[in-house]
């Protein structure tokens, strides 16, 4: 808003005084600084009226004026209505000066005359403001002033409301005094001494202060000071710069912020007139007059910052005689703003949040129009800017985009980093600035930054994010980014240029954090822009995003998914029918497209949620455009087999791929068999080569085509089978397959996305409709465990994930059935109908924090979806051909079938990414100095807890156990399932016990008792493999691997009802079909932050944590799965394994081979292995389920060099102490054993039926204690125990 229009009334009637005024001799006379007596009396009023337009115009010079001297009633109200009429919505300035009239009445009335001048004639304020009008603003120059902002605010409408009454927000009032006071008298002042601080406030205050100055000088030499007030580097423009600077500080630091920003901010002349009036308040008070204002200030007269202003006027004076002596002398500009830029400086080192405000930053922002501070001033804004979003909020109250917008037109080097590093800041907490920087011309400087050579990446990552924030969601600003104005090339172009020059480097790795907003800066360029998308098609943009799908950072191949998923046209972007049809894609729009699902398919089994989470959107996107041709690729994939002929479990054709990760689903196989229907359980993996191949290609490849016979067994409604046996059919039928991978996804995040992505394909509302049929089906509330909540997926370390056919051929067995509606197999396996769960992510370090980003704020707007699954509505169906009850995704098997009537669901919205929004966060925390609140507290614990931990290898090493049978403390579980695996927590009496449910749960076994319990995850499939904990130096996570080879990583575990789902993958995958369970073994390494897993598998799989990718896979060079598995904690490199044909095999993954050696030192399956404490890496011991334990030394591969006869068969589980020379096994026939590294038996725990006898059951899991001589046992009878060594007290 601003004014537009100013009505100056002028009441003097010169050489005639109001009748209720008596005057002192001398007096005050001059008015508009022009003594009225000094010419006649017309032509004095006339010079006074002009004068005072002069004044006004000084402060809003595009104004309209118009003077009414001495006027009438009736003058006055034309005037009122000609200004409002031209002004239109514009403010309205109305200046009364009333030195001539009465003072107002009581009733709010202010004097005018007749024609004649015979008379006063009254006119109400209220009649006043009904001619006026709103918005407007009135300065009353006249004793008594106050008189008429009480009348006003008394007013009936008024009275009982609140500032935030439209009418009076948009009515601002100034008064020269209090309703009881008339102005002063004084000779040494201007009779108009109000006026005159508002208009010509370095001349009054000036005045003001000379007698009060200790400077003997004459008042009259201040008229002479030289320069301009708008030239900063002249004497009377520095006053005025100084002068303004002091009574935006003094204003800031007094108003609250939103009256700040009404009055200061939003109308150039208001500002000044308040700015001025702050004077008024300070000269006036001297007077015994308190000038009065709506809306009401409060007093600033003593505020400390006057006293600046008094020393820089003095500073001035003091040099004004020898300037008007020597005009050519030069000026010694004052020192004021340097010494307020140090005290900010000062502030910035020990200021914080918490502490008052700087009242230096209205200042800051001064000193910003100066060339000589500018780079210093931006510098220490950035630094206030940097400590957090309440800093950005401050600057932005106290006005700092009109500056910092303003110098983007500016040419120097020198500000260019520091100028990108503020709008940084501003644009991730404030993205309505997008409008006003494109308007500006604004968005070329960062180009132009972004293309200029030599700049560090981290400076051009931030141009980046300046240049996505402009143009997210504003179309006008996609525009001029694409064909900016004076560049050859757009925007599109350059950032795809530096994505390929990132790549093209020869040293070193390319910036994640450019090559993340570079991405993303792609991402909402084109994002619903058809010009943008075919510009970013035409520079192969597909391609080149393509390859930073293999980067190691999830952040960023989570950007370059989003950007790919972008160029899918949705929406109003495609002419499509009520149908849902694909009918709006032209040709070369869906060929595109679908090169670019394929190149997104490749992340299918990438490790990160992030990057899962980014694909399932850009599939749903997919799904929406590609409507039609999803519904026939779901239905070809679900039809059932016309046959009632399956597949042996094993899978036909089936070979153990030695390079799991270019593994693919052959699908050819599902397809041909019977009438080509695609049988799940007849996939399989299968391998180019018998090398290990790359860790990010993905199982749907591209390269492998659908089979020839692909008829859909009967139904003709999805099409003949050329389209199915087609390339592009290929490509729907793999999205298909990614979908339902998506849906059985561990992160429920993820989860939910694929589970709405099979809704947009019918899948859903097909299983209705067989349900209903069926005419058994219940409809059951499933709700989500609530011990797990869905977490966001957070980057903090990186990981890829490959996923196998597990969730094709699940553990329990065949789901082919769970989808055929006739025609069952011959003999239907006992199953439930709930996959195996794929891949998410995982991070290493307590570092790791997913907490809080897909929940709040960034879910907050995302439309809810019911879905089968996690908080939804589950549809249980009964298969009348078996008469099992199914729970599944969905059946649609009888999607298309004859009779029935499609039932879909309503239009299912599409998921929105989260992920940019969540990007933004690291722009909005502290980048020049990393702010950790707790890190010394992190930093001592670490170091306390790193010396209990050498303290407790060194009295292990040292210590001589005699046995472990000293039963320290019981605990029953009340497991109906006993204890699978148990793991002591190295520095807390804490005991973590899970069973074959899932359930986990932590005890204290010193104060006996129980410190949380929760269940793992809430799908069908249980059990568990292995508990681990990751950081155990740190805040340690607890590593939860399932016997399907998911792994849940949980954080505050120890806190009741407060664990919280760090993330969750699939370690292992592409076991055989029809296997019920995978058997996953897994260990963790420390050292490496590496995880090794496998099981039913012919491979070892190696997860780096750090990168969060699968780094490596092992051939097993086996025939026999993997069924015990060890990672060496003191050498990096080695991992051994214990095969079901009792095998053992040294690994080391640095070499080409990895096989170091194997040995066959079992006749049975081995069910337990580990490295010998103190012995590197070449001393193993290996148990059997026959009950012997062979000591090996892996140099020597011809036999174990010690054997013992342990158990007499039954043995079930064993473990190894990681320092200290002791080994423990457990028999299913309720005995524990314990022995020496040397062979020699220690201990034996086993069942006594006697009352002090310690009682155990069929022992299933045993785990050492890592730096003390503690032995956890679980049994299958739900009891949990823990023995001491008799050398505790020494170790």
């Amino acid at each position: 808003m601003k004014t537009g229009y100013v009505a100056l009334a002028l009441c003097l009637n010169i050489g005639v005084d109001p009748p209720d005024v008596i005057k002192i001799s001398p007096c005050a006379r001059m008015e508009c600084w022009i003594d009225p007596f000094s010419t006649t009396s017309s032509k004095a009023l006339d010079a006074i009226g002009k004068n005072l337009q002069v004044q006004y115009e000084r402060w809003q010079p595009r104004a309209k004026y118009k003077v009414c001297l001495d006027p009438t009633v009736d003058d006055v109200k034309k005037l009122c209505l000609h200004c409002r009429k031209n002004a239109k919505n514009e403010r309205v300035l109305f200046h009364y000066n009333g030195h001539g009239v009465p003072r107002p009445t009581l009733n709010g009335e202010i004097w005018l005359f007749n024609k004649h001048f015979t008379q006063y004639i009254p006119l109400s304020v209220y009649d006043l403001e009904s001619c006026l009008g709103n918005p407007s603003i009135y300065v009353f120059d006249c004793s008594a002033a106050g008189m008429i902002v009480n009348a006003f605010c008394e007013r009936p409408e008024w009275g009982t409301t609140t500032s935030s009454t439209p009418s009076m927000r948009d009515c601002i009032l100034l008064a020269a005094c209090g309703a009881l006071e008339t102005l002063p008298q004084n000779s040494e002042l201007p009779a108009d001494v109000f006026t005159s601080c508002l208009t010509t406030p370095i001349q009054i205050a000036l005045r003001w202060f000379c007698p009060r100055s200790l400077l003997s000088l004459d008042p009259d030499l201040i008229d002479k000071i030289p320069g301009r007030q708008n030239d900063r580097k002249t004497p009377l423009g520095e006053l005025n710069w100084i002068f303004t600077a002091i009574t935006d500080t003094i204003a800031w630091n007094v108003l609250p912020r939103e009256l700040f920003q009404r009055l200061f901010r939003q109308d150039l002349l208001v500002a000044s007139l308040f700015r001025n009036f702050l004077l008024a308040e300070r000269i006036l008070r001297a007077f015994n007059c308190c000038p009065q204002s709506f809306p009401r200030l409060p007093p600033t007269h003593q505020h400390s910052m006057w006293h600046a202003w008094d020393m820089a006027a003095e500073i001035c004076l003091s040099q004004l005689p020898s300037l008007l002596r020597n005009p050519g002398a030069e000026f010694q500009p004052s020192p004021f703003f340097t010494e307020q830029l140090t005290a900010f400086e000062v502030w910035l080192e020990h200021g914080s949040e918490g502490k008052k405000p700087p009242e230096q930053l209205p200042i800051v922002l001064q000193v910003l129009l100066s060339q000589s501070h500018r780079f210093r001033a931006l510098v220490l804004l950035g630094r206030f800017l940097d400590m957090g979003a309440w800093a950005v909020y401050l600057a932005l109250s106290v006005g700092i985009f009109p500056y910092v917008l303003k110098l983007l037109h500016t040419t120097a080097a020198d500000l260019r980093q520091i100028l990108v590093f503020i709008w940084t800041k501003i644009l991730a907490l404030d993205k309505s600035c997008q409008v006003d920087l494109v308007k500006d011309g604004g968005h070329l400087y960062f180009i132009n930054f972004l293309e200029s050579p030599d700049i560090h990446p981290e400076q051009r990552a931030m141009a980046a994010f300046v240049l996505a924030v402009i143009v997210d969601g504003h179309p006008r600003g996609q525009q001029a980014c694409i064909y900016p104005e004076g560049h050859p090339v757009g925007l599109i172009y350059t950032c795809l240029s530096h994505i390929q020059e990132a790549h093209n480097v020869l040293e070193g790795q390319p910036d994640p954090l450019l090559l993340q907003w570079l991405c993303l800066c792609l991402g909402k360029l084109w994002d619903g822009a058809s010009n943008g998308v075919a510009m970013a098609l035409d520079d192969d943009a597909p391609a080149i995003l393509g390859k930073v799908l293999s980067e190691p950072q999830p952040e960023v191949r989570a950007a370059a998914a989003y950007a790919l998923g972008t160029l899918i046209k949705v929406g109003s972007e495609l002419s499509r029918n009520d149908g849902g049809r694909d009918d709006g894609l032209d040709e070369a729009t869906q060929v595109a497209e679908q090169g670019i699902a394929r190149v997104l398919l490749e992340v299918l089994c990438d490790g990160s949620p992030l990057v899962r989470t980014e694909l399932a959107i850009a599939l749903a996107r997919l799904a929406s455009s590609h409507n039609r041709m999803f519904r026939q690729a779901a239905a070809a994939y679900l039809k059932p087999p016309s046959h009632s002929t399956i597949l042996p479990a094993s899978g036909a054709g089936y070979r153990s791929p030695r390079a799991y990760p270019s593994s693919t689903l052959d699908v050819e196989h599902s397809i041909r068999s019977n009438g080509g229907t695609p049988y799940r359980s007849g996939l399989r993996v299968v391998s180019s080569n018998g090398s290990a191949g790359s860790a990010g290609t993905s199982p749907l490849s591209e390269s492998q085509m659908l089979g020839d016979s692909v008829s859909c067994g009967g139904s003709t409604d999805l099409g003949d089978r050329s389209w199915r046996r087609s390339e592009d059919g290929n490509v729907y039928i793999q999205c298909v397959t990614a979908v339902y991978a998506l849906a059985r996804d561990p992160s429920p995040r993820v989860a939910c996305l694929g589970r709405q992505v099979l809704r947009m394909m019918g899948v859903e509302s097909a299983q209705i409709v067989v349900s209903a049929r069926s005419g058994a089906s219940k409809v059951s509330r499933h709700q989500r465990n609530s011990s797990v909540p869905a977490l966001p997926p957070t980057p903090s370390i990186p990981g890829v994930l490959l996923r196998s056919t597990s969730w094709v051929a699940s553990t329990s067995g065949n789901l082919a059935s769970t989808w055929r509606i006739s025609t069952p197999p011959p003999s239907p396996p006992n199953q439930q109908a709930f996959m195996v769960g794929p891949p998410s992510s995982l991070r290493r370090a307590a570092s790791l924090d997913i907490s809080s980003t897909l929940n709040t704020p960034w879910d907050a707007p995302r439309p809810s979806v019911r879905v089968l699954g996690d908080n939804a509505v589950q549809v249980t169906s009964l298969n009348p051909s078996t008469g099992h009850g199914n729970i599944g995704l969905a059946d649609a098997a009888g999607m298309l079938s004859p009779g029935q009537s499609a039932v879909y669901l309503e239009a299912i919205p599409l998921p929105e990414s989260t992920f940019f929004k969540w990007s933004c966060g690291h722009f909005s925390r502290p980048l020049l100095e990393p702010v950790h609140d707790d890190e010394e507290e992190i930093s001592a614990r670490r170091e306390r807890r790193d010396r209990e931990a050498q303290d407790g290898i060194t009295k292990c090493q040292h210590s001589s156990v005699s046995k472990v049978s000293d039963q320290i403390a019981s605990w029953d579980t009340g497991s109906e399932m006993g204890t699978k695996t148990v793991l002591l927590h190295p520095f807390k009496p804490l005991v973590c016990t899970a069973d074959d449910k899932e359930t986990i749960r932590i005890w204290d076994y010193e104060e006996a008792a129980v410190v949380n319990t929760f269940d793992n995850h809430n799908t069908p499939d249980k059990g568990v493999s292995k508990l681990c904990l990751l950081n155990e130096s740190d805040d340690s996570l607890l590593l939860v691997a399932s016997s399907d080879g998911s792994v849940r990583v949980w954080r505050d575990y120890t806190q009741k009802d407060n664990h919280r789902l760090a993330t969750a993958w699939q370690t292992v995958q592409g076991h055989k079909p029809g296997s019920r369970s995978i058997d996953a073994v897994v260990d963790w390494q420390q050292t490496t932050g590496y995880l090794y897993a496998s099981g039913q598998i012919s491979w070892i799989s190696v997860w780096d944590l750090d990168r969060e990718q699968l780094i490596s896979t092992i051939s097993s060079h086996s025939d026999s799965s993997v069924s015990a598995l060890a990672a060496c904690q003191t050498h990096d490199a080695h991992v051994v394994t214990g095969c079901g044909d009792g095998s053992v095999r040294l690994y080391d993954i640095r070499s080409r081979d990895m096989l170091v050696c194997a040995m066959q030192p079992h006749a049975h399956k081995a069910v337990g292995i580990g490295f010998q404490p103190g012995m590197g890496f070449s001393k193993v011991v290996s148990a059997s389920q026959a009950g012997d334990l062979k000591f090996l030394d892996m140099r020597k591969s011809s036999s174990p060099y010690l054997e013992v006869n342990a158990h007499k068969g039954h043995l079930t589980c064993l473990t190894v102490h990681r320092h200290a020379p002791v080994i423990a096994t457990g028999s299913g026939k309720q005995l524990i054993k314990t022995f020496s590294t040397s062979g020699e038996q220690l201990s034996m725990v086993k069942y006594h039926s006697s009352f002090i006898g310690q009682r155990i059951g069929s022992v299933s899991a045993l785990g050492f204690h890592p730096y003390k001589v503690l032995l956890a046992a679980g049994a299958l009878d739900s009891i949990v125990s823990i023995y001491a060594g008799d050398s505790i007290q020494g170790c």
